[in-house]
C-alpha cells in the first residue's frame, strides 16, 4: 500500500484505492455465533478493462491472463481488517505475476570438454563390455 491508499503492484504501476471496489460477507466455516454474524470475508474487485491507471500494453497483458476484471478473496482471519490486507496482498501478487515478462531460454550446445568426457566413457564402456565377452576354444 502506498501512503495515500493506493496499490503499488510493481515500480511503474499504482492502482489508486478508488478504482478497487470491496464487499463483505460472512466467512465459511464453523466459528458459532461470530462466524455466522461478523462479515470478515473480504472481497475485492479491480476493472482492468476501464482502469486509466494502466498502458495499453499492461491492460491487453492483464486482460489476456486474468480477464477483464479480476476479483481476489480472503477469509482466513478473524478480523476484516487483517483480510483487507490479505485480499490486497493477493491482489498485488496476482496482477505483477500477469505483468511479469519472462525472457525466453535460450537453447545451448554442450562444451567441448563435456563432448569430450561423455564419448570416453562410451569407449570405456564399450571395452568394458568387449572384456566381458569371453574368447571360444575350439
Amino acid at each position: 500500500m502506498a501512503e495515500d491508499g493506493a496499490l503499488r503492484v510493481t515500480a511503474s504501476v499504482v492502482i489508486p484505492a478508488n478504482e478497487l471496489s470491496w464487499s463483505f460477507g460472512p466467512s465459511g466455516g464453523p466459528g458459532g455465533q461470530h462466524a455466522n454474524r461478523a462479515h470478515t470475508r473480504a472481497e475485492v474487485r479491480f476493472d482492468a478493462q476501464n482502469s486509466p491507471s494502466l498502458s495499453q500494453y499492461q491492460r491487453q497483458r492483464i486482460i489476456d491472463r486474468l480477464g477483464a476484471v479480476v476479483t481476489v478473496s480472503a477469509d482466513d482471519e478473524r478480523s476484516q481488517l487483517r483480510n483487507r490486507r490479505l485480499a490486497l496482498d493477493r491482489l498485488r501478487q496476482k496482477l505483477a505475476g500477469a505483468l511479469r515478462v519472462e525472457t525466453p531460454r535460450r537453447p545451448t550446445r554442450p562444451g567441448r570438454g563435456a563432448v569430450e568426457r561423455r564419448l570416453e566413457a562410451k569407449r570405456q564402456q564399450a571395452a568394458r563390455k568387449k572384456n566381458r565377452r569371453g574368447g571360444f576354444d575350439e
